[in-house]
């Protein structure tokens, strides 16, 4: 469908886009959409040419290296001549002294917490949220739904295969043991647990035992003598053990536990690049207006399965007791980042002075920005009112420099502090592999993780 624009400014902006911006991006922050335009346009009359700069040199290295390797054909590669010969066209950088990385405002899903990250095309609202939502998995479902417990010869088909089930609640069992194990018992022989001046007293009979670690012991829900959960802690990841004797995986449980739930997925990617395919803006506003959801809080996503109707929002935190006590509340969705396409891409959704396509990495940055104006304001997602972007796919220093220069654009048209956007380097070009060093020192302010594609 041939888009419809509207000039604003010196730009043409796709009437769709230009809507979404001012109806739903920018209300309730305190950027205007006036501001906004004027802030885009001035950064894309600067840093438009220094992208298609950036681009034409990366074709101009190509053609030199072509050229050299067609002249020196059949000849030996010696290394240190071709290092030198890189390093004369400007394909490697020299090497600068040691540095420390000075990012701040980072939070604990990244900076202390080790646990799985999701990548989710953005693209797919119903996809979006169940990533968001995988902070918190079932184990039970998790193992007998998979192959992780090899299906028994003798299990008995249906519905429900009960020999299947007392395998998930063994592995269960077994997996409390070993990350939280009982002095004097194992967890496959209790029969109650309740919580008594702040600690976990496991139940045989009449007979207590205690955790061999108490302190990873954090707070139950319910009441302390029949708690409905408790709430362990192992390397900063948490799980829930519940407890309800009248739901249906408890039957085969003498000690009444319904499931076990994992802290699991704590990042998630939200991806506006491999994993789509948006060519204009319908499909940039897709993207778009599912990213501000999550922002927001409020996306949701209906659905028909099986006849039924159901919906699906993001998860609300959890609330327990703490062991003194107090309340206590965990995150209750996956910290979001949200990865944005490279340089070399552009998009119709706005068309500069002179008609050429904007570069889509600066409309990605101002937009996407723009939508975490609402969790800054709220903190629903990030506690330390950051914005973490990952950049796939720049191609040596200068690059990742031109990044932190977009950035520092995008935090002065938006009233942010310096810095407030994070950068996560996707390590996938050859020149940034053999560069790293430098291209880090670019963003040695924003870098919040490295990721390196091992092929």
């Amino acid at each position: 469908m041939q888009e419809k624009y509207i000039k604003i400014n010196n730009l043409q902006v796709s009437e769709k886009l230009s809507n979404f911006v001012s109806d739903e991006l920018l209300k309730n922050t305190n950027v205007s959409s006036k501001n906004f335009w004027l802030g885009l346009e001035k950064t894309l009359d600067e840093l438009a040419p220094k992208n298609k700069k950036l681009i034409n040199f990366r074709e101009e290295l190509q053609k030199k290296i072509d050229n050299w390797h067609i002249e020196n054909k059949g000849k030996e590669i010696k290394p240190e001549e071709y290092k030198k010969f890189l390093l004369e066209i400007g394909y490697l950088k020299n090497e600068g002294p040691d540095f420390k990385i000075e990012t701040k405002n980072v939070d604990e899903e990244i900076s202390s917490i080790a646990g799985p990250q999701l990548v989710v095309p953005v693209m797919n609202a119903r996809y979006a949220l169940n990533a968001a939502n995988a902070r918190w998995m079932s184990l039970y479902d998790s193992l007998y739904g998979t192959d992780i417990i090899e299906q028994s010869e003798d299990s008995v088909s249906g519905r429900y295969d009960p020999l299947r089930g007392e395998m998930v609640i063994k592995y269960g069992r077994d997996f409390l043991d070993k990350y939280f194990p009982l002095a004097g018992l194992s967890w496959s022989k209790i029969t109650s647990f309740a919580v008594k001046n702040g600690k976990l007293k496991v139940l045989k009979g009449a007979d207590i035992f205690d955790l061999e670690d108490e302190n990873k012991f954090v707070g139950h829900r319910g009441e302390s003598d029949n708690p409905s959960a408790i709430i362990l802690k192992n390397n900063n990841l948490h799980i829930e053990i519940l407890k309800d004797s009248r739901a249906f995986a408890a039957q085969q449980d003498h000690a009444g536990i319904s499931d076990i739930i994992l802290e699991s997925a704590v990042s998630t990617i939200c991806d506006n690049e491999d994993s789509v395919a948006a060519v204009d803006s319908e499909d940039k506003i897709v993207c778009y207006r599912n990213w501000l959801g999550l922002m927001k809080g409020d996306l949701k996503s209906k659905f028909e399965k099986e006849g039924k109707l159901f919906e699906r929002k993001l998860n609300p935190h959890r609330s327990y007791i703490s062991k003194d006590g107090k309340g206590l509340k965990l995150h209750g969705r996956s910290l979001l980042l949200v990865r944005n396409v490279g340089h070399l891409m552009t998009n119709p959704s706005i068309l500069l002075s002179d008609g050429s396509e904007i570069p889509e990495g600066i409309m990605d940055a101002f937009i996407t920005t723009a939508a975490a104006l609402h969790d800054i304001k709220n903190k629903n997602n990030s506690r330390t009112g950051s914005v973490y972007i990952v950049k796939p796919k720049m191609h040596g220093p200068d690059e990742t420099a031109f990044t932190d220069l977009i950035f520092s654009k995008v935090e002065e048209v938006l009233n942010l502090p310096k810095y407030t956007c994070k950068i996560g380097i996707m390590d996938e070009e050859r020149r940034t592999s053999a560069n790293l060093k430098e291209c880090i020192r670019s963003l040695k302010n924003r870098v919040f993780f490295l990721s390196i594609l091992v092929s």
